[in-house]
């Protein structure tokens, strides 16, 4: 039997009553949001997946916070894969304000599917907490049709989870701030102004203690790693026994080994060659705590070696542990050449003669641009010295002066010697600390110089980043957009990086034509990881996997 007319269950004045106060307690017990609608721009045809978006849309809209006693969800959850923010919020907004002041506006946008409602996966902003929330699921039925009309929409909320491929500008600065901290963060430490070379001095170590004969320490070679230690042990070497020598010290190097507890020692570096030994001294090793043993090395002693490498200056901005190059034993000869107007060698000037040749040394003459190459063969006297090269091919195409290398190779020397092997050691602030021997050489008859790497492109530092622009890395090819740039130390933060950016590399702005900055930059040092989260990116689960598994391992029952 069909319903009595005359009882409407609602009348439209009933349901525009009921309408507008729910309108009205929003505004007065709600909460100020922005709305931002999800723009698909790429979506696979075949399973549906989005893969790629862009919110660039805002609309502010008052809702009420169901939550009274803090965030729903499971909070923050530890799993073996990392630390996972799950907080959700359930917010009520009403349904004609957002077909009013939402629905019009977008209802003509081609790439949102859907626009009389709101939608799962559009984004609130929340004020309140100044964070960024994804729309998990609409509830449009609560409450159940009173007076035969729905009047809201509750939203359910969590965190956003920030993409790669979500493209997020909405022209509203603190929005964009608050979206940029929940996105994917790769932090770039910039080579400044204020980077400089390192250098430092050595001498023989015969010349830093009141004796003219002895041996010095040239390397210790380490017998037993040991086991257990939870902090470097002290390493000790016996005295030379002489009140005039000079006793060696070194520093041991740790590592981590599979399958022993604690750590052990990776090497020996010694940081005082010493002078005077006439007997191979002893070497010990002690724990500074009763954790770890088991710790051998012997000492190997050098004639003619060096004595301490002196840092004469710091440097400053080194990201990276500079490379650290002692001289030969020998000085080698050393020659440029002369070129004619028609672009060939004509003859070579001898700067040094250098010493110690047992036979005629190559000489290597640089390439032209075009042409063909010079060739030259040095000649010696009977003391070791390079007198004279001759021309055996003048070469063509010589518009500059090219550079001229004679070898100073052991080889062809009437010596036994061993060129001195030395690392630099960093502190917190990227300057050079220390310089350490792996080998202190043997039979320097000179004092040799020592060439430290400088940092990537000293003094290469330009311009100021602009907040969302894209910059690009020079090397890699890789793009990201700035999220902040911190010009006094010198840090460029990034979102949505299409690769990894590689130390070394410059990084710059898209340009003054672009609406872009024209700043240029070198990576010092580059996060590998997003910094926002770095449990989340799963990279020490990741690389403890590829550890186990052995990828070159083929299939046992034939490939297809």
């Amino acid at each position: 039997m069909p319903l009595n007319p005359y009882f409407l269950q609602g009348s439209q004045s009933e349901q525009r009553l009921v309408q507008d106060l729910i309108n009205e307690q929003l505004r007065m017990y709600g909460q100020d949001i922005v709305y931002l609608p999800r723009k698909i721009v790429n979506k696979k045809s075949i399973i549906k997946e989005i893969v790629a978006s862009t919110f660039d849309d805002a609309y502010r809209l008052e809702a009420y916070l169901l939550n009274y006693q803090g965030f729903e969800g499971n909070g923050d959850v530890l799993s073996k894969f990392g630390v996972t923010t799950t907080d959700a919020v359930n917010l009520v907004v009403s349904k004609e304000k957002y077909e009013d002041f939402i629905t019009p506006f977008i209802a003509s946008d081609s790439q949102i599917e859907l626009s009389t409602r709101p939608q799962e996966g559009d984004l609130v902003y929340l004020p309140l907490d100044n964070t960024m929330f994804e729309i998990k699921y609409v509830e449009a039925r609560k409450p159940f049709y009173q007076l035969n009309n729905l009047y809201v929409y509750t939203l359910t909320c969590e965190v956003m989870d920030a993409e790669l491929d979500q493209n997020i500008d909405t022209g509203i600065e603190t929005v964009d701030t608050a979206v940029d901290e929940f996105g994917f963060i790769v932090t770039l430490g910039m080579v400044g102004l204020a980077a400089s070379t390192g250098s430092a001095t050595v001498q023989r170590a015969t010349s830093v203690s009141g004796l003219t004969t002895g041996f010095s320490v040239g390397s210790i070679d380490l017998i037993n790693d040991g086991t257990g230690y939870t902090a470097a042990p002290q390493i000790g070497i016996s005295t030379t026994g002489n009140p005039l020598g000079v006793d060696a010290t070194a520093v041991a190097i740790m590592t981590s080994r599979d399958g022993q507890t604690g750590q052990s020692i990776d090497k020996i570096l010694v940081t005082n060659p010493g002078f005077g030994y006439t007997e191979t001294p002893v070497v010990t090793i002690r724990s500074v705590n009763v954790l770890g043993s088991g710790g051998i090395a012997t000492a190997i002693l050098a004639n003619d070696g060096l004595s301490v490498i002196t840092i004469v200056d710091s440097g400053d901005e080194y990201g990276e542990v500079p490379n650290v190059v002692v001289n030969p034993t020998t000085i080698g000869a050393a020659a440029t050449a002369t070129v004619s107007a028609g672009g060939t060698i004509t003859g070579f000037t001898i700067t040094n003669t250098g010493g110690k040749y047992a036979s005629a040394p190559p000489v290597t003459i640089a390439d032209p641009t075009t042409g063909t190459t010079a060739t030259g063969i040095a000649s010696i006297s009977a003391a070791g010295i390079v007198t004279s090269i001759t021309v055996t091919n003048p070469g063509t195409g010589y518009t500059f002066t090219p550079a001229v290398t004679i070898s100073n190779d052991v080889g062809i020397k009437t010596f036994s010697g061993t060129t001195a092997q030395a690392v630099a050691v960093l502190n917190t602030v990227g300057q050079i600390a220390a310089i350490r021997y792996t080998n202190t050489g043997a039979g320097y008859t000179v004092t040799p110089t020592i060439a430290i790497d400088p940092p990537a492109a000293v003094g290469f530092a330009t311009g100021n980043y602009l907040y969302k622009e894209m910059v690009r890395g020079v090397g890699s090819g890789t793009t990201a957009f700035v999220q902040s740039w911190d010009f006094d130390d010198r840090v460029l933060k990034v979102t949505r990086p299409s690769g990894s950016f590689v130390i070394g590399e410059a990084v710059v702005g898209i340009g003054t034509t672009q609406n872009g900055s024209d700043a240029k930059y070198i990576v010092k040092t580059a996060s590998t990881q997003d910094d926002t989260d770095a449990f989340n990116e799963n990279t020490p689960f990741e690389t403890e996997a590829d550890a186990i598994l052995d990828f070159s391992e083929g299939n046992p029952f034939g490939e297809f």
